[in-house]
């Protein structure tokens, strides 16, 4: 187990992984850092799947609107490279701002309406910052697959249809939701919640999973589950809701009925802390109640 060579330029890591992909297939982990070990789950699916593994560390601030958590986002490099020594990861690619961003830069990914849909409903302008800083670490560390995680199921959505309509040759894998022990889905954000706060904060996944279980039990209405999932929500003092809505996992377009499958998809401020949750439903094979 090797330290992981650690790239700041972006020429050295772009001719880096050309010749990587020379030698095999190439993986990449997008990452803002401050890592847990959700992150860690799709690093271990990149070390599976590929000969090279890229993670990449680098806090995008095209995708932060004025207000937002940028300047306090978490940084915590020198913990995040140990963990990925351990992961045995062969390149860490970091950045500075001013080498993805040219201060004369004009050049952006505009995701059109699917980037103003659930979360970026609320963050205008976000998945137009994901897609460009994606779009360019596609282009300079080459991977034959990219590991993203579920919880961000809405920035999975944009990505794919990135990838699809700019032919980028690249397969997009989206792994499963790494939660703490009582549910709460595993987020760097999470450090941010008082003592009382990450107590409240495991409603969000008591509420998806109550209306999984109305799912499974036959509703289908997407009307009924969203009721469910705010009721649920509602029960507990000091939480805000932005969205709660049953969509399409593919357009985010919100779904009469899940008989063709469904993305249950939550978003609540606990107090200054943004948190999503979801959970996918899979198609029903008898008609649903209503």
């Amino acid at each position: 187990m090797s330290v992981p060579r650690v790239i700041a330029s972006p020429e050295e890591m772009q001719q880096l992984s050309l010749q990587a992909r020379s030698n095999g297939t190439v993986a990449l982990v997008p990452t803002m850092g401050a890592l847990h070990a959700g992150h860690l789950s799709l690093v271990r699916a990149a070390r599976e799947r590929c000969k090279t593994v890229i993670v990449s560390i680098f806090v995008n601030p095209t995708q932060f609107a004025p207000g937002e958590d940028f300047n306090r986002y978490p940084r915590t490099f020198d913990d995040d490279l140990a963990l990925l020594q351990q992961a045995d990861v062969d390149y860490v690619f970091a950045p500075a701002a001013e080498a993805m961003y040219p201060r004369d830069a004009t050049t952006f990914v505009d995701v059109g309406e699917l980037g103003n849909r659930l979360d970026g409903e609320f963050r205008p302008g976000h998945f137009r910052g994901v897609a460009t800083i994606v779009s360019k670490l596609f282009h300079l560390c080459q991977p034959h697959v990219a590991f993203f995680g579920q919880k961000d199921a809405a920035q999975v959505a944009v990505l794919r249809a990135m990838v699809r309509d700019l032919n980028f040759p690249i397969e997009l894998i989206a792994c499963p939701t790494l939660r703490e022990t009582d549910g709460l889905a595993m987020s760097s954000r999470n450090r941010y919640l008082t003592a009382e706060e990450r107590i409240r904060a495991r409603v969000l996944y008591r509420a998806l999973q109550a209306a999984s279980h109305a799912a499974s039990k036959g509703v289908a209405a997407s009307i009924a589950l969203r009721g469910i999932i705010r009721e649920h929500i509602a029960s507990v003092p000091g939480v805000e809701i932005e969205y709660a809505e049953v969509v399409s996992p593919e357009s985010l377009l919100p779904l009469e009925h899940t008989h063709t499958g469904a993305l249950l998809a939550v978003a609540a401020k606990f107090g200054q802390t943004r948190l999503i949750d979801n959970l996918l439903l899979p198609p029903s094979t008898e008609g649903g109640v209503a």
